[in-house]
């Protein structure tokens, strides 16, 4: 009978314990994030064929829309920039852009992505590169996700499938 008591005690002595426990989801801290685009390749800029620029970072609000194509010389695909939807994520919107050379992805930039607090820009920091870069090993949106941002790799592979549909890929 004693033993029974002890047992019972201890499961309410772990259930209140767990019950008391306070999660993060507080909400963001106020702090001024810095505004970066995680990028790898060359994306063409049509003003100036034939140069290699990143795209302009910020945190814009569109749904994404097809990017112009560059000139084209010596019997080389012609490049193409495509921007892929903002996809909405339980931490913020999430956009890529794709550069394209006919059916190769040439670059891949992050218009968008959560950085509202520390922790987010922390995650992000880290997992970004790796969608990045997996992307340009796969040459798709068939990626692995990155552990520990998954809602942001769910949104990063989002966005780059509706860029990668809209130029019919």
């Amino acid at each position: 009978m004693r033993r029974i008591a002890l047992w019972f005690a201890s499961t309410v002595a772990v259930l209140m314990l767990l019950a008391g426990y306070h999660t993060s989801f507080a909400g963001p801290l106020a702090v001024t994030s810095t505004t970066s685009v995680y990028s790898t390749g060359v994306l063409a800029d049509p003003a100036t064929s034939g140069s290699s620029t990143a795209p302009a970072a910020g945190n814009g609000t569109g749904s994404g829309s097809a990017g112009s194509t560059g000139g084209s010389t010596g019997g080389t695909a012609a490049s193409t920039t495509v921007t892929g939807d903002t996809v909405q994520t339980r931490w913020g919107p999430v956009q890529v852009e794709v550069g394209l050379a006919g059916s190769q992805i040439t670059g891949v930039s992050v218009l968008q992505y959560p950085d509202d607090n520390p922790q987010d820009v922390q995650i992000n920091d880290y997992a970004l590169p790796i969608l990045v870069d997996a992307t340009m090993t796969a040459q798709g949106a068939d990626i692995d996700m990155v552990s520990g941002a998954t809602y942001t790799s769910a949104g990063y592979q989002q966005s780059l499938q509706s860029a990668l549909d809209r130029a019919g890929l």
